[in-house]
């Protein structure tokens, strides 16, 4: 098995926790309570713990002599394959919760089954990250029917960042040839297998909320591919300015 399809693999799940907790690290000091300010700053922080662990087991595997720092910040956009829904901006806290929940119900149900992995490395990682999202999905969920069966604003706000980021869905079901080499292989995961259980999830959730699943046809991909939106550039320059500025800094 060549170690470039699973480095390619690696990518694809640690550039969705780095770039979420991108993300959410630009909320820090902004939260609308001091509690989901901190919140949202240690879910941050246990985003970026585990892209860490993601990014160093890729050093080990690489033949570059490149560091966990390398593959955060001097990669160039088209080479991130991380997932839309991520990019997407912390317009207000409604879509802040939306599009947390969205990938949280996700990545527990991912975690869930990585733990199983003929990886030994990616599913100690899986292991030890599983409680930490367990904690996210939760905190998204609540803070999502709240926001759904609260007030007039807070309902419609909630419903708006349901039907924009609902079309980011999709994507995270999406494997490329690479993935599947992975999979076939029994290291990685095929999220084919829970997807239905992923929107039923969704359903569940949104039902309580008091929120309307949107009737979409088409839904936007490619950042998986390395086809990003129009958020990606800039988050790049506000994170990778240290290390360009300054170089060879430690994470």
């Amino acid at each position: 098995m060549s170690h470039q399809n699973l480095i390619q693999y690696i990518y694809s799940i640690a550039d969705n926790t780095l770039i979420l907790g991108q993300r959410l690290s630009e909320l820090c000091g902004h939260g609308p309570t001091l509690e989901t300010d901190i919140a949202l700053t240690n879910m941050a922080l246990d985003l970026l713990g585990q892209t860490r662990s993601y990014y160093q087991y890729i050093a080990n595997l690489s033949t570059k002599n490149a560091t966990e720092d390398d593959f955060a910040f001097l990669r160039k956009e088209h080479e991130y394959r991380n997932v839309l829904l991520v990019e997407q901006p912390n317009t207000d806290f409604a879509y802040v919760i939306t599009r947390q929940y969205f990938f949280d119900a996700f990545h527990f149900l991912f975690l869930k089954e990585l733990q199983s992995s003929k990886d030994l490395t990616l599913k100690a990682i899986a292991q030890k990250s599983i409680k930490e999202v367990s904690y996210h999905q939760q905190f998204s969920a609540d803070w999502l029917k709240r926001l759904g069966d609260g007030t007039k604003e807070s309902h419609q706000k909630s419903q708006k960042a349901v039907d924009d980021l609902w079309v980011f869905t999709k994507e995270l079901f999406n494997t490329s040839q690479q993935d599947k080499a992975i999979i076939e292989n029994g290291q990685g995961v095929n999220p084919n297998t829970f997807k239905s259980q992923y929107y039923d999830t969704l359903s569940n959730i949104l039902t309580e909320a008091k929120l309307k699943i949107p009737e979409v046809k088409y839904f936007q991909e490619g950042g998986k591919e390395g086809i990003h939106s129009e958020y990606m550039g800039y988050i790049l320059v506000e994170m990778q300015y240290m290390q360009r500025t300054y170089p060879d800094m430690k994470w």
